[in-house]
């Protein structure tokens, strides 16, 4: 299974369902609670292309997106594949 990071914040339902998603999935992964430490932001936006919203999801340390991303590859069946499942 690949490496997943998640950044989010404890307030953040889209966040929320983005967890919820990888978890079905079977999926684990490190979550970047960005309201325990603010000071990664920085990080999150420079990995992400200067994306400033939660979540922002990496797999193997390339860059997926925000929960939308998540969700739409999903639906085209593409999700699966990208985490090697």
């Amino acid at each position: 299974m690949k490496s997943v990071e998640i950044y989010s914040s404890r307030l953040c339902g889209y966040c929320l369902a983005a967890k919820q998603l990888l978890a079905a999935k079977g999926v684990s992964f490190e979550e970047i609670d960005l309201s325990r430490v603010p000071a990664r932001r920085t990080e999150m936006m420079q990995r992400s292309g200067g994306r400033k919203t939660v979540p922002q999801v990496f797999v193997d340390g390339t860059h997926v997106g925000g929960f939308d991303d998540l969700v739409g590859l999903d639906a085209d069946g593409r999700l699966d594949a990208l985490l090697g499942g």
